[in-house]
Order: C-alpha cells, then sequence, then structure tokens
C-alpha cells in the first residue's frame, strides 16, 4: 500500500476484474510499541509508510476512480482517544488518517460517496496479540466495560453497516467500536 504505482494496478485489475470499484477499505496496517525516548527511525518510517501513506494511496485511487454512490472505509484505531504510553508512533499515524478522512469526505461533495473511518478497540488478531503477554491482554481485555477483546468479526460488521445501504446516511464520521473503552 506504501507503493502508490502498486495500488494504481491493484484499482486496475479491480476495474478489469469486476468493471469499476464500489467500496475501498483501507486497512492495511502495521504497530511496532515503543516509547518516544526507545523509538527508532526504522519502525517509525515504517508506521508511516504503510498506515499513513499506505491509506492515502488507497483514498486518493479511490477519489479519483470509485463509481458514483461509492463507499470509502479507512482504519483507525481507538488508542486515538485512549491514548495509551508506548502507542505514541501509531496512534499519530492513525489520528492523521481520522483528519484525511474528515476531508476527503468533504471533497467527495456531489458523487454521493461516503468516506468513514472504524477505529476498532482491542481485537484479537495477529497485530494486536503480537509481543503482548497473556496478563497484559487480559488487563487490555477488561478496559472495555464488556470485558473482552473484540472479534474480527465485531469489527467486519461495523464495515460491512457502513459498505452496505444502512450506511447511506453515516459520512466524515469515525466509529469507534471498541467496547466502550473510549
Amino acid at each position: 500500500m506504501s507503493d502508490p504505482t502498486a495500488v494504481r494496478r491493484m484499482f486496475d485489475a479491480a476495474e478489469a476484474a469486476f468493471g469499476g470499484v464500489d467500496v475501498v477499505v483501507n486497512n492495511a496496517g502495521v504497530m511496532q510499541l515503543a516509547s518516544f525516548a526507545e523509538a527508532d527511525d526504522a519502525a517509525f518510517d515504517r508506521m508511516i509508510a504503510i498506515n499513513l501513506k499506505g491509506t492515502f494511496n488507497g483514498m486518493r485511487e479511490a477519489a479519483k476512480r470509485l463509481r458514483n454512490g461509492g463507499r470509502i472505509i479507512n482504519f483507525s484505531t481507538s488508542v486515538v482517544g485512549t491514548k495509551l504510553e508506548n502507542y505514541g508512533i501509531y496512534a499519530a499515524t492513525k489520528a492523521a488518517v481520522e483528519t484525511m478522512t474528515a476531508i476527503l469526505a468533504k471533497e467527495m461533495r456531489g458523487r454521493n460517496i461516503t468516506v468513514n473511518a472504524v477505529a476498532p478497540g482491542p481485537t484479537a488478531t495477529e497485530l494486536f496479540l503480537n509481543g503482548k503477554s497473556p496478563e497484559l491482554v487480559d488487563r487490555l481485555a477488561r478496559m472495555a466495560p464488556l470485558e473482552r477483546l473484540a472479534e474480527p468479526s465485531d469489527i467486519a460488521g461495523v464495515v460491512s453497516f457502513l459498505a452496505g445501504p444502512d450506511g447511506d446516511w453515516v459520512n466524515g464520521q469515525v466509529l469507534r467500536a471498541n467496547g466502550g473503552v473510549v
């Protein structure tokens, strides 16, 4: 996703296979936890390249090529709201995605294209679980009043809502699917 040429080729392939593009979900992301003092440039550059530039590349192609009435759904994180230590760089990339989401929603005026973001909380995925102790995972799961991690299907339901007809009137928003953490 960080390579604009590859993103254009992906859109070309989708248009060739399906006659056009109606829904784009920008969900590529990487995360490396570290305090600001301990963060290294390589991790910073990688998160910027994939989380921010990758989303930008997808949004830019979608803005040019999505059929009228389409949907753009970006992924953020509820850490933008919780502001947990060691998540600073990751959260910063996702806060930028939220800002771009709101602006692109306005830029799509007149095309009936909605642009929204989903900001999951702790979700039982490899991205979230990688490198965390069972005790930390349990503590983070209990932050939500529902006292569990989200399952990928919980987040998929929110994406499906935004992509479908019931999401027609939701535009320029961030849906924090986090079980009540924020």
